[in-house]
């Protein structure tokens, strides 16, 4: 794995011979037990190189789409989400948790991926009937939580034009969406990472050290 941690930026040769989507190395597992996520995508994001690299292979994923705004699911796709939109030059819409919008909202309950059912909102109007729409979450697993962004764009008239996240994993809610819309993944299908996410284990954790994300110095 590179020396993320050192300031490592993979030039032209490494990109040929580093190990296919580096950064996903860095991700954490869980150590505080069943009720959270069973791992931690954070620290792709406080590494600038792993960051950006993260960031490129999902816009050449969706640059064709032509959308006109990137919604971002609460909270962490608010990071993934807002990135996107940055570089595809669209704005930015904040699906948030209930009860965090103070002006008009529509909501949908929704059943999360540990089972529980939470409720979340979209500020009304967002954008006029037929924007395009492109949703982003850090991790897609049961579906519950897209499902529900997608009921709240589709109200507005709002038209989902493709999902992205770091990971997908694969179940039969996961390959619908995959059929009816464009899934950018750092995590590409049939690929060991696929393999390792749907198993909800990486084999990356056996070597993690919080240290190999650390951002790099500078000056």
């Amino acid at each position: 794995m590179p020396n993320a941690g050192s300031g490592y930026v993979p030039d032209a040769q490494d990109k040929g011979t580093r190990d296919d989507r580096w950064y996903l190395n860095l991700m954490a597992p869980n150590t505080k037990g069943e009720k959270f996520a069973w791992l931690d995508p954070t620290s792709i994001y406080i590494n600038g190189a792993a960051f950006h690299d993260l960031v490129d292979d999902l816009v050449a994923d969706l640059a064709d789409l032509n959308a006109d705004v990137v919604a971002g699911l609460d909270a962490m796709g608010f990071v993934l989400g807002s990135a996107l939109a940055t570089r595809l030059g669209v704005g930015f819409l904040p699906v948030r948790k209930s009860g965090k919008l103070c002006v008009e909202t529509d909501a949908v309950s929704f059943s999360n991926y540990s089972g529980r059912t939470q409720q979340m909102e979209m500020r009304m109007p967002a954008f006029a009937a037929g924007a395009r729409v492109i949703l982003a979450d850090q991790w897609v697993e049961t579906g519950g939580t897209m499902a529900g962004a997608i009921d709240l764009v589709e109200r507005q008239g709002g038209m989902v034009v493709g999902l992205a996240a770091i990971a997908i994993e694969e179940n039969e809610a996961t390959a619908a969406y995959r059929d009816r819309y464009r899934c950018a993944a750092a995590v590409q299908p049939g690929s060991r990472w696929q393999t390792e996410c749907n198993r909800q284990h990486l084999t990356s954790f056996s070597t993690y050290r919080p240290e190999h994300a650390f951002p790099a110095k500078r000056g």
